[in-house]
């Protein structure tokens, strides 16, 4: 349970970042954080399906297609949350660029095994 606020928390920052550089609109800061629960959500459902779906093109692309499926994920965020709008595919791979490296630097830098 820890895991997953903490994965929201982060889906959340990110969306206020990617909000300062790309055209991503949300109404109130409220906005992002229910997009970050939601996309939190749709990580642990819809995610694990589509990249095993996908697991020949990621093979092919050497994971890079891993971001298109983020990027989508993104996508049906915005399409889920009301108030909040990722306005089309580069802001939802941007977007997802951001969340993918603000994992992996919570993964690697706090949330280092001893």
């Amino acid at each position: 349970m820890k895991k997953q606020i903490t994965r929201a928390l982060i889906n959340t920052l990110a969306f206020f970042l990617a909000a300062q550089f790309l055209p991503i609109i949300a109404a109130t800061p409220l906005h992002f954080l229910g997009a970050g629960i939601i996309l939190a959500l749709i990580n642990m459902v819809i995610r694990p399906l589509l990249i095993l779906l996908a697991i020949p093109l990621n093979l092919v692309t050497l994971g890079l297609f891993t971001l298109v499926i983020n990027a989508w994920m993104i996508q049906l965020t915005s399409g889920l949350m009301p108030g909040f709008y990722v306005p089309g595919f580069k802001a939802a791979l941007f977007t997802a660029i951001l969340i993918s490296l603000g994992n992996w630097g919570y993964k690697k830098i706090i949330a280092r095994p001893n």
